[in-house]
Order: structure tokens, then C-alpha cells, then sequence
């Protein structure tokens, strides 16, 4: 089963303090948008979201269909077939994407500590 591309999201308090910080670490704003109040920043293959007032915990996020360098794939594993083979393996879901639909769509576990995880699909 090929995940994709991950990365982690990260809850922030003061999304240009975050921004500030991480980019004195070497990370640059390759997507989002401070109106948006999320940015995506890159160091190498590393990759960090950075959203405020979106989510309540940090979550661990994979992104079928993309690379590290965020280009979009000819070949990956939709999400609907990890969905079911996730299930298949007896994992719990706490949301599912819609079996019928195609494209973009996301699914979303927790792990055994209670760390959320994404699945999220953008094509």
C-alpha cells in the first residue's frame, strides 16, 4: 500500500510567528496562503503544514497521488483502495471517503496513542 506523499500538519498559535521560525530552519512557502490561514513549507524532502484555527491537534498527513516535491503522480494508489484495504486489515476509520466517488476524497484514522492521521487525496 503506497501512502504518498508525507507530512505533517502542525496546529499554530501565531501562523507568522510559526512561518518565521520554520523559515530560520531553511523551510520555504511552496503553497496556502496566510488568508487562507494555512501555508505549506518545504526543506528538501521534509514538509510542514502550518494551519491555524483549522484543527485541534497536530496530525500526521499522507498524500496519495503527489511526490515529496509535491508534483502530481501518473501512477498512485487511490485512496478509496487504501480505504479498503485499511478495513480489510481491521483498522478502524473515523471517517470514509464515499466507495462511489472518484478524485479527490480523504479518510481519516487514529492511531493507537490517539495521533490523527489524514489520508488526503487532492486529485
Amino acid at each position: 500500500m503506497e501512502l504518498g506523499a508525507f507530512s505533517i500538519s502542525l496546529t499554530v498559535k501565531d501562523l507568522a510567528a510559526s512561518r518565521a521560525f520554520y523559515e530560520k530552519l531553511g523551510f520555504e512557502v511552496t503553497g496556502g496562503g496566510e488568508e487562507h490561514n494555512y501555508l505549506i513549507l518545504v526543506n528538501g524532502n521534509s514538509v510542514i503544514g502550518l494551519f491555524h484555527g483549522m484543527f485541534d491537534k497536530n496530525i500526521l498527513t499522507f498524500n496519495p497521488g503527489i511526490d515529496a516535491n509535491m508534483q502530481q503522480l501518473d501512477e498512485f494508489t487511490d485512496v478509496r483502495e487504501i480505504q479498503r484495504e485499511l478495513k480489510a486489515a481491521g483498522v478502524e476509520l473515523t471517517e470514509e471517503a464515499d466507495e462511489e466517488s472518484s478524485g479527490a476524497a480523504h479518510i481519516t484514522l487514529v492511531d493507537p496513542d490517539g495521533n490523527p492521521i489524514l489520508i488526503d487525496q487532492f486529485f
